[in-house]
């Protein structure tokens, strides 16, 4: 497969592998108590790198809307980026979102012509050009620029699958418009109830077979043959089992060309997304502009922010409640905010001061029922609430070697995720025994875990020790890997034992 090539394009392949892991620390907490949903401020690369011990592979959906790299100045991003720096700040943040995305996944990306068609190129390295689905074309204006050569009507919103596969097996559908569905009624009064009819004819493409080119007699008489390039879609024999069947319509007096008729009962429930998405039907910038001004009277923190009716086509395409959606360029918080009130989990990420001035209170008025946006067509009438996180020091000191200020759970989240390569299935951490993954048992002597048993608080593998360890998983007859701060125990009765120590900090290090 062709690749795409900029000046500085192996240290960007490089760049997520040394992305240094940090801490995430709770700030406060707004709403229900133990709400699922998190605000995190900090650099989204740093941030992304820290969701993986936690949300690899979980992550039903991911919305974002990078810089758009159109040289021009905007009030809270850096805009006018060279090219070569623009793709390099999108293939590490790429790279990570791709770890995050569970397997029936996907990831929907705002972009313009500036930079949409080497993002494609880019995106088709990174999710593999198989997994390409669709580039939606979103009319995000409704007036017409005189001033240019070419008024620019539309944005692109390109869209990958973590595996196309499985992903089209599992995307919902959009619901009928009334337009739509007056298209089927009952003339005949059928009893199957309403129904739309549809040519009985297809293209006569090479292997059709001749048992479908035949006359037809209508109930009036009349005789009818397929169009010329076409074919029936059914043989004889079956035509007229489906018309003994009042499946085929020849019109109120008999005479007219056959058609199939398909009962709503029948149809799928909803209609196949298409690739052009009208301002009508998902909203403009402008309506964004006006939700948000709604919501902060008097200022106007972005220049162009995504309407809420936008950001729930997507979800409602790719995600069901309780699905995890995420967005790395949380921006003035849309994806969020519609996310929390269509009953979907959230994490939002954000790096300037306008987390806490414009994401926080946004979200938190969500929380206590505003009324914008999409709020009227979901019931939406407040609830939930979200946890405000930051990015924390560093795990790893310059050297490699772990902080030691870290926690038990954090690193114990690490660990797990480092030795399987997926996160806890309950993310809880409240014992030396972090779990077992196959044939393999992972434990954790550190912080003084098993209490007061020297020496130092039980971090140090003895024969002691041990026995409390072996407690944990009396039935586990396979391999255990311990990592505690030193081991006084043979390293031959180890073997026997079926142990494979390793000693903190020096063998715990980014990877």
């Amino acid at each position: 497969m062709p690749q795409l090539t900029w000046l500085g394009d192996e240290q960007a392949k490089r760049a997520a592998r040394g992305v240094p892991y940090r801490l995430l620390e709770k700030v406060s907490r707004h709403g229900t108590a133990q709400a699922p949903n998190w605000l995190i401020r900090g650099d989204n690369l740093e941030a992304l790198k820290a969701l993986l011990p936690f949300y690899a592979g979980r992550v039903k959906c991911v919305f974002i809307d990078p810089p758009y790299n159109t040289r021009s100045a905007f009030e809270h991003y850096d805009d006018n980026l060279e090219h070569s720096q623009w793709l390099s700040m999108m293939l590490p943040r790429l790279e990570l979102l791709r770890e995050l995305l569970a397997e029936d996944g996907s990831i929907w990306v705002t972009i313009d012509d500036n930079e949409g068609h080497y993002l494609k190129v880019l995106m088709d390295e990174v999710f593999g050009r198989g997994n390409f689905v669709a580039n939606v074309f979103w009319q995000k204006t409704h007036t017409r620029e005189n001033r240019t050569d070419v008024a620019a009507v539309h944005d692109h919103v390109l869209l990958f699958a973590r595996n196309r596969e499985v992903w089209k097996e599992t995307r919902n559908v959009l619901p009928a418009s009334d337009s739509q569905l007056e298209r089927f009624t009952n003339p005949d009064n059928d009893p199957r109830g309403p129904w739309a009819s549809l040519p009985a004819h297809a293209k006569a493409e090479k292997g059709r077979r001749k048992e479908q080119f035949f006359t037809i007699t209508t109930p009036s008489g009349r005789t009818v043959d397929p169009p010329p390039g076409r074919c029936w879609l059914y043989t004889e024999p079956r035509f007229k089992e489906i018309v003994a069947d009042n499946r085929i319509w020849f019109g109120t007096d008999g005479t007219n060309v056959p058609r199939v008729k398909k009962f709503l009962s029948e149809v799928q429930a909803g209609l196949v997304p298409s690739t052009l998405w009208l301002y009508q039907e998902v909203g403009t910038n402008g309506q964004a502009k006006a939700e948000i001004t709604t919501l902060f009277p008097g200022e106007m923190p972005f220049s162009t922010p995504k309407p809420e009716g936008l950001l729930a086509r997507i979800l409602h395409i790719a995600t069901n409640p309780n699905d995890l959606v995420l967005d790395s360029f949380l921006g003035s918080g849309t994806t969020a905010a519609v996310a929390h009130k269509m009953g979907r989990r959230w994490i939002g990420i954000e790096m300037g001061d306008h987390a806490e001035t414009h994401c926080l209170p946004r979200l938190e008025k969500v929380v206590v029922g505003e009324q914008g946006g999409i709020s009227a067509a979901v019931g939406w009438q407040g609830g939930g609430g979200f946890s405000y996180l930051k990015l924390g020091e560093p795990a790893f000191l310059e050297d490699g070697r772990i902080n030691p200020a870290i926690r038990f759970a954090t690193l114990a989240g690490y660990l797990w995720f480092l030795e399987t390569g997926c996160p806890h299935p309950s993310g809880r951490f409240d014992s030396p025994l972090l779990g077992i993954e196959g044939d393999s048992a992972y434990v954790l002597l550190y912080n003084g875990i098993l209490g007061d048993r020297r020496p130092a608080g039980g971090n140090v593998l003895t024969s002691v020790v041990w026995p409390f360890v072996k407690a944990l998983a009396p039935q586990h007859a396979g391999r255990w890997v311990v990592y505690g701060e030193a081991a006084r125990m043979a390293e031959a009765r180890r073997r026997s034992l079926g142990i494979e120590f390793r000693q903190i900090p020096y063998d715990v290090r980014m990877r």
